[in-house]
């Protein structure tokens, strides 16, 4: 089992997917598949995400966050986002300080804090624990239709702990 393979919370994915209806989750994982409002293509280990096109997808990003995965990770969403109709990541905010962050998020994408840390599902094989990091959520768009503004106004609502 993957340490860096935790599931995410479905109510918190469904708070996102409510505004964005995800077509593609390209860090998926083969224990758990997210249940999203329209038919949503997610990709493994098998087919990787990072090499694959988003072009005109609405994107869900929960990438590995340990060694340089991250910030590959973050640096596709990046390279994606005039391709893709709407790119959304979730990271842990102690990233918020390195190069990459500044580079590839930091005035190229909405940023959002979640209120209180969210509690990641344990895939098979895993402890039970909590997550000690808070969360943020960067979305970029290639049009502004006004979705991340709604997910923004609505942050608040959202389940952490």
């Amino acid at each position: 089992m993957d340490k860096d393979e935790w599931g995410t919370p479905q109510s918190f994915f469904n708070d996102l997917d409510e505004t964005f209806n995800f077509s593609l989750d390209p860090c998926g994982t083969t224990l758990r598949r997210l249940k999203a409002t329209n038919k949503m293509v997610t990709l493994t280990k098998a087919i990787d995400g990072l090499q694959a096109t988003w072009e005109g997808q609405s994107v869900f990003v929960n990438p590995p966050y340990s060694g340089k995965q991250l910030e590959q990770w973050v640096k596709k969403c990046y390279g994606e986002r005039h391709k893709a109709t709407d790119i959304v990541l979730i990271m842990p905010s102690n990233r918020t300080g390195t190069r990459y962050f500044h580079k590839y998020v930091l005035g190229s994408a909405e940023i959002a804090f979640v209120p209180g840390r969210l509690q990641f599902v344990p895939l098979a094989g895993q402890k039970v624990g909590s997550n000690p990091m808070n969360t943020i959520i960067a979305v970029w768009q290639s049009s502004n239709d006004g979705k991340a503004e709604e997910l923004m106004g609505r942050i608040n609502d959202f389940e952490g702990d």
